[in-house]
This record gives C-alpha cells, sequence and structure tokens, in this order.
C-alpha cells in the first residue's frame, strides 16, 4: 500500500520523505489556506519537492470552470492530479479530463455508490472519507471492504485512495482490505511506528548495557 501524506506543510514533507514513508502528496484548499502565502509558489513547491502523484484540487462548481482549473493546474508538474469533488459536474469534468490524459482524484466519496460511478467516469483514485463516516458513526472501514469488492468484481483499474485518517487503525485496516493507498495526516504517520513495548524494550537494553560497561 502506497503512502500519501495529506499536507500543505513543506517541513512535514521534508520530514515524512527522509523517513521514506511519501509516496505521494494530496492537498485541498482547506490545507493550503492554512499555510498562507502565495499558495500557487507553494503548490510549485510541493510539486517540486514530490516524486509521486501529487493531488491538487479544483474549487469551481460547474464542469466548464473545473476543466479550465485543471490546465491551469497540470501546468505545475507531470505529478499533478487533478481533485474533482463527487458531483454530477465533477464526474462530467473527469470524463473530459480522462479523455485528456488528465489523472484524477475524485473526493468527498461517502458511499460505494459515489465510488462506482467515479471509477465508470474514469477516474485514477477515488477517495473514501473514513474519518468523517465515523464520526457520524457510520463503519467508514465498511465503505472501503464494499468499494474494494466492487472494483474487484469489474476489474476497474481506479484506486481506493482511503482519505480522512484519523488515527493508526484507519492505516492497518486499510491495508488489511487491500486499498490502494492511504493519505495521512502527519501527525498519524508520527505515531505509526510507536509502540510501548519497543520503548520498554530499548531503555532495557541501554540500562543492561550501561550496566555492563561500567563494570568492564
Amino acid at each position: 500500500m502506497e503512502f500519501f501524506l495529506d499536507t500543505a506543510n513543506l517541513d512535514e514533507i521534508r520530514q515524512a520523505t527522509e523517513m521514506g514513508l511519501v509516496d505521494g502528496v494530496t492537498t485541498n484548499p482547506t490545507l493550503l489556506s492554512r499555510e498562507g502565502g502565495d499558495w500557487r509558489s507553494r503548490m510549485q513547491e510541493i510539486c517540486d519537492m514530490v516524486k509521486g502523484p501529487v493531488s491538487l484540487e479544483v474549487v469551481g462548481e460547474t464542469a466548464s470552470q473545473m476543466i479550465s482549473e485543471a490546465e491551469d493546474l497540470t501546468s505545475f508538474g507531470d505529478n499533478v492530479v487533478i481533485k474533482v469533488p463527487l458531483t454530477t459536474e465533477g464526474l462530467v469534468a473527469t470524463r473530459i479530463l480522462y479523455r485528456k490524459g488528465v489523472k484524477t482524484n475524485v473526493t468527498l466519496v461517502f458511499s460505494a455508490l459515489q465510488a462506482l460511478l467515479a471509477a465508470k467516469a474514469g477516474a485514477t483514485y477515488v477517495s473514501p472519507f473514513v474519518g468523517r463516516l465515523d464520526g457520524i458513526a457510520n463503519d467508514g472501514m465498511e465503505l472501503i471492504r464494499e468499494i474494494r469488492t466492487i472494483f474487484d468484481n469489474y476489474d476497474f483499474s481506479t484506486k481506493v485512495l482511503v482519505a480522512s485518517i484519523r488515527h493508526p487503525m484507519h492505516v492497518l485496516d486499510s491495508a488489511l482490505i487491500g486499498a490502494d493507498v492511504a493519505t495521512i495526516p502527519y501527525s498519524v504517520i508520527s505515531q505509526l511506528a510507536s509502540h510501548p513495548l519497543t520503548d520498554k524494550g530499548l531503555a532495557a537494553f541501554k540500562a543492561d548495557w550501561d550496566n555492563f560497561t561500567k563494570l568492564n
């Protein structure tokens, strides 16, 4: 399973890259607005820093607006993936972009039927939001299972990109189900390697070594 970093923060991208944990990056208008400054310069820096796919999101509501924005956003690099909302207009835009050879990430997916529509429209990725579903007392990971089953049933090439990840168990469950990608906030990435028994074991090894070196 690939790990994408869900951020527009350059320091987070650098740090996660040093750990070898960045296969791509996903951004959205909220993440970019939090960083402030010149958003175009920031997007260019991200596309230059990251070797893998970088999702940049359109904000237009009509298909024609989305296509126009996509033409601009793809100028930031060959690794740009256009993030499109799961709306009827978004599906039209996805199909047009597919025919133009532009990769797309259809976002804000909350049902398996929505994911099926995106795949039929030619989406490169589909982004179901598991954390937001959990937040309204639904089972976000059950949605991933349903999408995985449908895509496997019909041999769709669209990749399942698990989004709105809130904790390490979302990452583990995504991997067990067979999701293609998990896009993960840096705060969760930093938790993945942690385990209390690892810390306890390291402390014991160090104490034993310190005692040994004092006697020798």
